[in-house]
């Protein structure tokens, strides 16, 4: 199939510009002036820019084993409401994790048939796994995460820094790293106050931690890349490792350059997620560490639970689940926030939609060009809306965004040349993918 989509707002790797894009057989084959004459229907987008599909790299599907938190339909769904086209999936809180070439293969089992957009899958390093990193590094996963500090989840222990060094060098592989270090984090006591929560998790944990992840990196020259990024003040020891030629990238989230933690109500545990919302301060400097390239990637870290688990009804911060349901809400969240702070559409567009797809290799995502995969967005940059968690699609209608006034909504996403609707076409992307 042929057809043409035509805006004077197209997001180019260059820049924007008016144009028409032409897609055949659901890659794109051509991107002509505005007003070149083409083959086929021309879809005029008028008003509305045409952005590559948004890829997140931080996605918690759960399933299988915890699907009741959320599941593979449901969040594919909401990351295509959301103008995302392509996740990656984390090891965990699936049961089982994937921690072998068998949990691998039961979670695409689980998957298969249900997802809306393009789904990848990390693999995990835990203690005792690193036998399983060459096998699944060749069965097609893109990377592998641990932690440094407790994981929430008994089945995904963390590494110690003598672990981390040995799964680095195990496989020549990306790493990434959930950065906080165990000896610099408190025990939280119950209390509905999140001064008590984020007292608990404090910035020096994360510096310490980062500098651990990097130190590893410089002694066995692996990739390594830092995981939601909430402290500002690891910014400088990942300036520092880069400039001596430390193979080294860094992730944050749209709740870390939106949500102030001085603004959290008493009890508003969906606002608790782990390594912590923090200052605004904070948040300012998070903002330059993008704006001078230290961090090159906006990714959601969608981590929902139930209700329940978020203690919703008690609102004890120490007992609920650590996790914000974003998926769906990113890309305005951001934009938001962006165009406030004065960045552009294509700034974002290039935090969320080409810096993801290159730190995976998935150079046919995130980019409007020739060769590419017809992965679009038709996006009103204009239109305002107030968050309705009715309105969400991902399983449980918990955010802290809800009743939030946000600027850009999504109108029409593409994967692959084709509507998302209510066929679940996408596909999974393996290491294979990658160049």
């Amino acid at each position: 199939m042929t057809f043409s989509l035509r805006s004077r707002q197209v997001y180019l790797p260059g820049g924007p510009r008016a144009a028409t894009v032409t897609v055949h057989d659901g890659r794109i084959a051509a991107v002509g002036d505005h007003g070149s004459e083409v083959d086929g229907p021309v879809i005029d987008l008028e008003g509305l820019a045409l952005l590559p599909g948004l890829v997140d790299t931080h996605v918690h599907v759960n399933e299988p084993g915890r699907t009741e938190w959320e599941g593979f339909a449901t969040a594919t769904r909401a990351a295509a409401a959301g103008g995302v086209t392509t996740i990656v999936d984390m090891p965990l809180n699936s049961l089982p994790p994937t921690t072998t070439v068998a949990a691998l293969r039961e979670k695409q089992a689980a998957a298969r048939g249900r997802c809306h957009v393009d789904v990848g899958f990390w693999g995990g390093a835990v203690p005792g796994n690193a036998a399983d990193l060459v096998p699944l590094h060749e069965a097609g996963v893109l990377g592998f995460k641990s932690f440094l500090a407790d994981s929430g989840v008994p089945e995904f222990p963390p590494l110690d820094r003598a672990g981390l060094a040995e799964a680095f060098a195990a496989v020549d592989a990306l790493f990434i790293v959930h950065a906080e270090d165990p000896a610099r984090l408190h025990a939280a006591r119950p209390s509905r106050a999140y001064a008590d929560f984020l007292a608990s998790r404090p910035a020096a944990a994360e510096v310490s931690a980062v500098d651990t992840a990097l130190d590893t990196a410089r002694a066995t020259g692996r990739r390594v890349h830092i995981l939601h990024l909430s402290a500002a003040d690891a910014l400088g020891s990942l300036r520092r490792a880069r400039a001596e030629g430390v193979r080294a990238t860094a992730e944050t989230c749209p709740h870390y350059l939106t949500l102030d933690a001085g603004a959290v109500p008493d009890g508003a545990t969906e606002f608790k997620c782990c390594p912590p919302i923090r200052d605004t301060g904070n948040q300012d400097r998070l903002w330059g560490g993008l704006a001078d390239g230290t961090i090159g990637i906006i990714v959601s870290d969608h981590s929902p639970s139930t209700p329940e688990l978020k203690r919703r009804d008690s609102g004890d911060f120490a007992a609920a689940w650590g996790g914000i349901a974003s998926l769906q809400l990113g890309l305005p969240a951001v934009w938001t926030a962006a165009r406030e702070r004065g960045f552009t559409l294509a700034d974002v567009v290039r935090w969320m939609s080409a810096g993801p797809a290159d730190l995976v290799g998935l150079r046919r995502k995130g980019r409007i060009a020739p060769g590419a995969d017809a992965d679009l967005v038709a996006f009103d940059p204009t239109a305002t809306f107030v968050v309705d968690p009715a309105a969400l699609h991902h399983r449980h209608p918990v955010t802290p965004y809800a009743t939030r006034e946000l600027i850009g909504a999504v109108r029409t996403t593409w994967l692959r040349g084709e509507p998302v609707g209510a066929e679940a076409n996408g596909r999974f992307l393996l290491r294979e993918d990658a160049q």
